[in-house]
C-alpha cells in the first residue's frame, strides 16, 4: 500500500507538504498541489481515515443506543438526532439493545475506546453505577432527568407531566382511572408510578392493581389491555396511556367490543404521533423532534452537563 512517504517521494515534496494538501491548507504553492495529487491518482491512494481519527483524537462519529428501532417514538427521536448530524457533518452508530443491559454495555466500551466521540442514550437499562464508570471516557447524554449526574440531559418531568395528566381526567369526572406503561422498571416508569399513587392517596380515588397494564409499546397492545378490562366487574373509566400507537389500539379495539369513547371509557395518549391526530386522541404533545436536535447539540457541544427540561402540552380531542 501507498503512504504518505511515498508520496512525497513520487512527487518530490516533503511529508508536510502532502500533509497540508491532504488536510486542504491554504499555503501551498499550486505546481506542489497538483505534484501531489498527480502522484496521489497515479498510485491510486487511498487515506487512511483511522488514522487521521486517530491523529485529530477525534471520528466524526456520535453513538445512539435506542431499545426498538422500529417504534414511532424512537424514531422521530432518531429523525431529530440525525438531521441535526447531517448539518453538522457527524454520522451516527445505531446501537439497538431491546432492553438488554449487555447491549448498551457495548456502546459503552465503544466510548471507552474511542471509537465514537459521544453517546446518546435514549432509554436507559444500566443502572447509574455503571454509566458513572464511563463518564470520563466522553460526552453521555440522557432522555431523561439526569440532574445530580455528570452526563448532560433534555427530559420531560415525568411526575409533574403525569400528575397533571390525571388532574385533568379527574376534573372530567373519572375517579376510576388506570394507565397503561411500556416497562415497569426505569426512571421515567418510576416518576409515573409514583405521580400514580400521590394522586390516588390525595383524591381518594378508588385503586385497583388490575388498573395498571405493562409491557404496552405497540398498537397490537392496545387489544391485551382491552381484553382484560372487558373482563372486569369493575373497569376503569379512563385510562392514560404513554404511548399513541397502544391508545390507537385500544381505540380501535373498543370500537369492535362496541364500548363507547368517551363515555364508557376515556382514552388519553402520549406524544402526539400522527396517528393520535387522526383517530382525533386526546393526547399530551412532546416534541420529539427536538428534543433528538437537543440531544445531539449536547452530545457535541457540552463541556460540561447540562440539562433541559421540555414543556409538554395538552392537545384536547374527542376520546376524553
Amino acid at each position: 500500500m501507498t503512504n504518505i512517504k511515498d508520496i512525497a517521494k513520487m512527487a518530490g515534496v516533503s511529508v508536510t507538504t502532502v500533509s497540508r494538501v491532504l488536510n486542504n491548507h491554504p499555503y501551498v504553492k499550486e505546481v506542489k498541489r497538483e505534484a501531489v495529487l498527480r502522484a496521489m491518482e497515479e498510485s491510486n491512494y487511498q487515506r487512511n481515515i483511522n488514522a487521521v481519527h486517530l491523529s485529530k483524537g477525534e471520528t466524526q462519529l456520535i453513538g445512539v443506543v435506542v431499545p426498538f428501532s422500529n417504534h414511532p417514538y424512537f424514531g422521530l427521536l432518531i429523525e431529530g438526532i440525525a438531521n441535526e448530524a447531517v448539518k453538522n457533518n457527524y454520522k451516527l452508530v445505531l446501537f439497538q439493545t431491546n432492553y438488554e443491559e449487555h447491549r448498551e454495555m457495548e456502546a459503552l466500551e465503544m466510548l471507552q475506546q474511542k471509537q465514537i466521540d459521544a453517546l446518546i442514550i435514549c432509554s436507559r437499562i444500566c443502572g447509574w453505577d455503571i454509566i458513572n464508570e464511563y463518564v470520563s471516557y466522553g460526552p453521555i447524554v440522557l432522555c431523561e432527568d439526569s440532574r445530580g449526574h455528570e452526563v448532560s440531559s433534555t427530559y420531560i418531568d415525568h411526575y409533574k407531566t403525569f400528575y397533571k395528566a390525571l388532574e385533568y381526567l379527574h376534573k372530567k369526572g373519572h375517579h376510576q382511572i388506570g394507565y397503561c406503561i411500556g416497562r415497569k422498571s426505569g426512571s421515567n416508569s418510576e416518576q409515573r408510578e409514583k405521580a400514580y399513587r400521590d394522586f390516588i392517596t390525595k383524591v381518594n380515588a378508588y385503586f385497583d392493581p388490575e388498573y395498571i397494564f405493562v409491557d404496552c409499546f405497540n398498537f397490537e397492545d392496545g387489544e391485551r389491555v382491552v381484553k382484560s378490562i372487558t373482563k372486569m366487574s369493575h373497569p376503569p373509566s379512563a385510562l392514560l396511556v404513554t404511548s399513541d400507537q397502544v391508545a390507537a389500539g385500544i381505540l380501535t379495539c373498543c370500537k369492535e367490543h362496541h364500548i363507547s369513547i368517551p363515555r364508557e371509557l376515556a382514552i388519553m395518549g402520549f406524544d402526539n404521533q400522527p396517528i393520535a391526530k387522526y383517530m382525533n386522541i386526546t393526547t399530551l404533545e412532546i416534541p420529539l423532534v427536538e428534543i433528538g436536535k437537543k440531544l445531539f447539540l449536547q452530545a457535541i457541544n457540552d463541556t460540561n452537563p447540562s440539562h433541559e427540561k421540555i414543556v409538554v402540552k395538552l392537545i384536547e380531542r374527542q376520546t376524553v
